[in-house]
């Protein structure tokens, strides 16, 4: 049987969690056009703390510009959001779930003139938005670009860059001869580098003081000669993928398993959905039913945007439901558990070594990396995807667990090594290790939790 879409790879197998095990994960950071390192990432990593980093954004993220009559209408049909005062040059963080009630995806949402949008970030939740609009009865205008995998590698539509770090504003003050306009968090500043329109959403990936611009493409290489002339007084350098995608102390999680796998209601967009867009699933949590894998907004930290205001898909469905009983936090792994991994690589009267631990960009070996958690034999939750943080000597994983565990200082154990239950091509064989973890908030990064928007 050819595969066209993602029902009918679903069909060759007996349950999804063993369908998404059995794909192949391409690594995140080995991106067309995108550098891994400049200088090396652990001084990259420093770079967000102590001065500014550039990060080039235009390459993993896709997009999708939304206008017409119904524009907004469909905003409140899809989205968890509030609507009702979102202004011209401001932006959201825009969640949408499915008629369950279960997280499907999100994207920085961004209104440029009235009733002009914008959707930016990773495809899963723009290919969703697509099929609502192609499968609707919506008077709106539509354009989508992809990722440069999509691409191939050729020229995009924008280039996206990053300024994060102490160093942030002034770099910007010296690149465009002046003060800043002052800005609120998630809304547009407008201007110009070296001659180029530029527009800059006030906000961090790192969980620092910084700005996402973007503007034309082919303008991108002259901006970022500008902005790199601009900040190497003050620090600032560029910092490449591995870096980047070791963002975790903001507490963001990049990459929820989509709630689209199971539900008749999306059967419709899992027959629509191209093949091309499946994901792996990996990790140590060896549930095979791929609900248990789902999410709601509150778990992921998106509870504060959830509005009772208008009806939106999954409205109902999540009231009836009630609160998530799971809480993100940030976890801690002790720094003896973690170095017995290391050693256990070399102990040869062992039958089987642990599972290899990649350090030196983020620690997952699947789109979705779910590792188990435990207090003792119980399971309370599991971990997303793991990395080590230079400049605060800290190796650390966010995490979803059960509310009373959820308190600061709460010591877990993070089970270590893909399922054994379910074997994947890409792991090597190895024994699970058990590791120790402290429950820490989440955002990790003091200045995010406590200045961060209000910055």
């Amino acid at each position: 049987m050819t595969v066209e879409n993602l029902e009918q790879y679903l069909a060759q197998y007996p349950n999804p969690v063993r369908a998404l095990r059995d794909l192949e994960y391409p690594s995140l950071y080995q991106l067309p056009g995108l550098r891994p390192e400049w200088s090396n990432w652990r001084s990259e990593q420093t770079l967000w703390h102590k001065s500014a980093a550039l990060l080039d954004q235009s390459h993993h993220m896709a997009g999708l510009l939304l206008s017409g009559p119904d524009a907004l209408k469909f905003l409140n049909d899809f989205g968890v959001n509030n609507f009702a005062s979102f202004a011209p040059n401001s932006a959201k963080q825009f969640v949408g779930l499915n008629a369950e009630g279960w997280f499907v995806g999100d994207a920085i949402l961004a209104q440029h003139e009235p009733g002009h949008f914008e959707f930016m970030g990773e495809p899963g939740v723009l290919n969703w938005l697509e099929y609502q609009i192609q499968s609707g009865d919506y008077d709106v205008e539509y354009e989508r670009w992809h990722n440069s995998i999509r691409r191939g590698g050729a020229p995009g539509r924008e280039w996206r860059y990053e300024i994060q770090g102490p160093a942030a504003l002034q770099v910007l003050e010296v690149a465009i001869g002046g003060p800043v306009p002052e800005t609120k968090f998630f809304h547009i500043a407008e201007f110009t580098i070296a001659g180029k329109p530029v527009r800059a959403i006030r906000h961090g990936m790192a969980g620092q003081p910084g700005f996402e611009m973007f503007g034309p493409w082919d303008d991108g290489p002259i901006v970022r000669e500008a902005l790199m002339k601009a900040g190497e007084p003050l620090g600032m350098q560029m910092a490449g993928s591995v870096a980047y995608f070791t963002l975790i102390e903001s507490g963001w999680i990049g990459h929820p398993l989509p709630a689209v796998y199971t539900s008749e209601s999306t059967k419709g967009y899992r027959e629509w959905l191209p093949a091309r867009n499946l994901f792996s699933l990996g990790g140590s949590f060896d549930s095979e039913n791929i609900e248990d894998h789902y999410s709601s907004p509150d778990e992921l930290g998106y509870g504060r945007l959830v509005t009772d205001n208008h009806d939106f898909l999954g409205r109902d469905a999540l009231k009836q439901r009630g609160p998530g009983k799971k809480k993100k936090v940030t976890l801690v792994w002790d720094k003896d558990d973690f170095g017995s991994i290391f050693t256990g690589l070399l102990d040869r009267e062992e039958k089987l070594p642990p599972q290899y631990l990649e350090v030196s960009s983020s620690a997952r070996y699947s789109f979705y990396q779910h590792d188990a958690i435990f207090d003792g034999d119980k399971q309370i939750g599991f971990a997303t995807h793991a990395a080590y943080i230079a400049p605060l000597r800290a190796f650390i994983s966010l995490a979803m667990i059960d509310e009373e565990y959820a308190t600061p200082g709460t010591e877990v154990t993070q089970l270590w090594g893909d399922s054994l239950k379910i074997p994947r091509s890409q792991i090597e064989p190895h024994r699970q290790v058990p590791v120790r973890v402290t429950v820490a908030p989440a955002p990790y990064s003091d200045f995010a939790r406590e200045t961060y928007r209000h910055y």
